[in-house]
């Protein structure tokens, strides 16, 4: 399936037990028909009152905490099965709320962000982090400084541009900006372009995926950085390289609220501990 994209693999694992592994995930990526950007997989409840616990991996095999594009394509799929539209999935830990809506769209609670240097995490302290040191280029004429940084269950850092974020050349410095030292659990890194109040532009190189047509999360942390240094309102429309995301940081409950399109591609069958896979036939049309 994709999120605006976002290229997903929703793998269901209910009552068949195991996990998908890291070796498996990595061949997964490796071939260009199950190439991917996370898996979603699907396992049996754990909590009482959801509907399914979810892991996520990247395409390097490690593991993430958030994916909203993904969370959209576990309720689209879920649901074009039993016709419920409403689910609680347990994600790393936290309880996430979604709801497909009629028109097809989907929303997910991200729940609350977090702003402190030791939640997102840092590896040293900084008193604001709506800004923080941090620069791409020399010292004296930097091409990217001073980004707002936030956790929306996995870490965020966010540059700000005043023109094309088309120009920057993140698949060059995202590799070195992930895996910076200032990042103990490496980071995603989201290049943001404010159009008006209440919109923007983004391209995000992702933690553990590299360069993404969408990633959910990253649309999250520039909104909620834009409404915290007071560039947008807390409701904007963020425009990604596949599409476009509604984000509501809800003033009630802090809350982040993530709306917009899922879309399936195929099916088939795979072998969880090694990746091989088998693609269904497609579907003919009766005369």
């Amino acid at each position: 399936m994709n999120g605006i994209g976002n290229e997903i693999l929703v793998v269901d694992l209910r009552g068949v037990g195991g996990r998908v592994t890291p070796d498996a995930a990595r061949a997964l990526a490796a071939r260009a028909e199950t190439r991917f950007d996370q898996i979603m997989a699907i396992q049996a409840p754990r909590m009482e009152g959801t509907d399914a616990h979810i892991r996520i991996l990247n395409s390097d095999g490690s593991e993430a905490e958030a994916c909203g594009n993904g969370t959209r394509c576990v309720v689209q799929a879920l649901g074009s099965e039993t016709g419920q539209k409403s689910f609680r999935f347990e994600i790393a830990g936290r309880l996430v709320a979604a709801e497909e809506h009629g028109d097809g769209t989907v929303s997910v609670d991200m729940g609350a962000p977090l702003f402190g240097w030791r939640d997102i995490p840092l590896s040293e302290e900084f008193a604001d982090t709506r800004a923080i040191e941090l620069q791409v280029g020399p010292i004296d004429a930097p091409v990217l400084h001073s980004p707002a940084v936030v956790s929306i269950g996995n870490p965020h850092a966010v540059f700000w541009v005043d023109n094309d974020v088309w120009s920057y050349a993140l698949d060059r410095f995202g590799p070195i900006l992930e895996n910076h030292p200032l990042f103990p659990e490496r980071c995603n890194i989201t290049i943001a372009a404010v159009t008006s109040r209440n919109a923007m532009t983004i391209r995000t190189w992702e933690r553990g995926a590299g360069l993404t047509r969408a990633c959910g999360s990253a649309a999250c942390a520039a909104a909620v950085a834009a409404a915290r240094t007071r560039r947008t309102g807390r409701a904007v429309e963020v425009t990604l390289p596949g599409g476009r995301l509604r984000i509501d940081w809800r003033e009630v409950d802090d809350h982040i609220v993530m709306t917009g399109p899922a879309e399936w591609e195929w099916s088939g069958r795979l072998d969880p501990a090694t990746g091989d896979f088998e693609r269904d036939a497609p579907e003919v049309a009766s005369a």
